[in-house]
């Protein structure tokens, strides 16, 4: 057996460490091996239309229903054999370094049932999970496989959302935060002309958890959330309202939560009621209040002037859902509890959207333990 000076040592030890530096630069430069868990999301789009950007590479798609599975707006770009009827096969086979979920929110259990013992990555759309039986499952088990568990909102990627955020808490521009009012929704899934395969779901109380309260309510509790530093609140009272029952018969199309922490206030208003598309909020201090009013824009009132602010564009990876999930699963960032997608945040949120059926239902408030 051939043995080995000292200097010779030496240099095999530095060859092998610049391997290793070369080998761990071209991961992370590498496409991210993405499957998708469930197409009926009218979200899938957000797929779609970056899928030639190059940050991620889908390898395998599962879904259940025969029909859906044949047409759909991946199929047109996919090779047929990446298309699965088995999520366990779809998922043993092309070796995902993370899924994204675009079923039901009642599907997003099995997903990571399946998912966190093969030690593979999760992102499911808002919200996490139908109700808090389901999410609190599925956070026992992204912390035993030690997984990312994240939940993806539209509004975490507004400029105008971070920069609300970063006056209130680097600049302290209006002073403590007294009362939130957080506004969300559209006219309707049926009005603006959301698909078959979406609305079946989406309109189930057994496979969304609800109607408009959770469809739109998870936006503004997610924010409020992150906006007080993760508090869970002392209550929720909850009002819903079915403006339309022929169109929506089983799920509310309206609703009013009240979130009451122990000095702040917070108003969520979810509907596919509004006349427009809106997803806009207010933000009350001491000193002043801030109006976020679309993605890039806000105002600020100060010392008896209101003034507007054009936010700052978002740096990557911190400006979109895909390379913010690619810059995680590698290692590049560090998902903080404080994050907006975060496991921590949407766990509070789902509590607080399961008190709110709970309170509609019940017709008074729920405290929270």
């Amino acid at each position: 057996m051939k043995t080995y000076n000292f200097w010779e040592l030496f240099l095999i030890s530095v060859l092998c460490c610049i391997n290793v530096g070369v080998s761990s630069a071209q991961n992370r430069t590498e496409p991210l091996r993405l499957a998708v868990a469930g197409i009926a999301h009218g979200h899938l789009n957000d797929v779609i239309s970056r899928m030639n950007r190059g940050d991620f590479k889908i390898v395998g798609v599962y879904e259940k229903d025969d029909r859906l599975r044949e047409k759909n707006g991946l199929s047109r770009r996919l090779d047929k054999a990446l298309f699965y009827a088995d999520l366990d096969k779809m998922l043993d086979q092309t070796k995902p370094e993370a899924v994204v979920a675009y079923g039901s929110i009642f599907d997003h259990l099995a997903v990571v049932k399946a998912c966190a013992p093969r030690g593979i990555h999760v992102m499911v759309e808002k919200p996490l999970a139908m109700n808090l039986k389901h999410a609190k499952r599925m956070a026992q088990l992204a912390r035993k496989h030690n997984i990312l568990l994240l939940t993806n909102y539209e509004t975490s990627w507004y400029g105008s959302n971070h920069e609300a955020f970063r006056l209130i808490k680097e600049q302290n521009a209006i002073g403590n935060i007294t009362r939130m009012l957080i506004y969300d929704g559209h006219q309707g899934p049926f009005e603006i002309g959301c698909g078959k395969e979406f609305t079946d779901w989406l309109t189930d109380p057994k496979l969304n958890g609800g109607g408009a309260i959770i469809d739109f309510g998870c936006y503004g509790a997610n924010l409020a959330t992150w906006m007080l530093d993760g508090q869970r609140p002392i209550s929720i009272y909850a009002v819903t309202n079915h403006q339309k029952p022929g169109k929506y018969p089983k799920v509310d199309d309206d609703a009013t939560i009240l979130v009451q922490y122990p000095n702040v206030t917070v108003q969520i208003m979810p509907s596919w009621n509004w006349p427009m598309n809106r997803k806009d909020m207010y933000v009350y201090g001491s000193q002043g209040y801030i109006y976020q009013s679309t993605p890039t824009r806000l105002s600020l009132f100060q010392n008896g002037k209101e003034r507007n602010i054009r936010p700052a564009t978002l740096k990557t990876p911190y400006n979109d859902s895909f390379l913010y999930l690619k810059a995680a699963v590698r290692g590049e960032i560090q998902v903080r509890p404080s994050d907006l997608a975060s496991l921590e945040n949407n766990l509070i949120v789902v509590e607080i959207l399961d008190a709110a059926v709970k309170s509609a239902r019940k017709g008074k408030p729920i405290y929270l333990k």
